[in-house]
Formats: C-alpha cells, sequence, structure tokens
C-alpha cells in the first residue's frame, strides 16, 4: 500500500531522540546510549544527533562524560523544527503528480491534498511542550 504521508527514519529517529533527550537527569546522553535506548543504528543517530546540534536543537558536550543535552527549552522546539533540521524546510504539494495533469478541470481529490496539508502543518507547528 502506498503511504500518503512519508516521514523519513532519520526525521523519526531524531523525534524520538529528542524525547528522549527531553526527559533525561540533564546529564549528557552519549550516542551509544541513546541507540540502544531506541534500537536504532548508532552510526544513523550520530548523523541525525549532528543535523539536530546544528539547528541548535540538542547541544554536544565534548569529553570523557560528554553526550548530548537539549539546546532549547520545549517551549521553544516545534516538531517542525526538528523535522526539517532533518529533512530541510518542508514542502507541501497540492498534487501526487511531480507535473499536474488535471488542467483546468481542477483536480479529481478536490479540497483533500489541501486539507492534509493544513492538518499536518497544523500538527508539526506543535511545541515539544505540548506534546
Amino acid at each position: 500500500m502506498v503511504k500518503i504521508l512519508n516521514i523519513s527514519e532519520g526525521s523519526t529517529i531524531a523525534m524520538h531522540a529528542v524525547l528522549l533527550l527531553s526527559k533525561g537527569s540533564g546529564a549528557p546522553i552519549t550516542t551509544n546510549d541513546a541507540a540502544e535506548t531506541l534500537k536504532v543504528s548508532a552510526a544513523h543517530l550520530s548523523k541525525v544527533f549532528q543535523r539536530l546540534a546544528k539547528a541548535g536543537i540538542v547541544q554536544a558536550v565534548r569529553g570523557p562524560k560528554g553526550g548530548y543535552l537539549m539546546g532549547r527549552p520545549l517551549s521553544e522546539i516545534r516538531l517542525l523544527d526538528i523535522l526539517e533540521a532533518v529533512e530541510g524546510p518542508m514542502k507541501l504539494s497540492g498534487c501526487l503528480m511531480k507535473v499536474p495533469r488535471c488542467g483546468n478541470d481542477g483536480c479529481m481529490l478536490g479540497g483533500l491534498l489541501g486539507n492534509i496539508n493544513t492538518q499536518v502543518l497544523q500538527h508539526f507547528e506543535k511545541r515539544l511542550s505540548e506534546v
């Protein structure tokens, strides 16, 4: 079956990793410990953490007791921030085809795609403190 909403594994890992850090004790969590808890590849999680750190969502702590911490308060981080840190800017489309084919007759799906886009964007605008 075709997925209508397709969120990458990297973005899914990012959301779960940020949630894990937000529930932490305040001490840095290593990539290996987080990967073990989340049951994901440490190599993949490392790349995800790098992108999240570049976006300021998490903070890298160097040294023997290093790892990752939250970079900002939960009230300042939207789900969209996490998604875009991994995927780049969200691009919503009103058509499932690469080149629209419906022409002047209008889309056979009517306003469905626009409504779905609106709902998805509204959901991803939520702050982590609201989730």
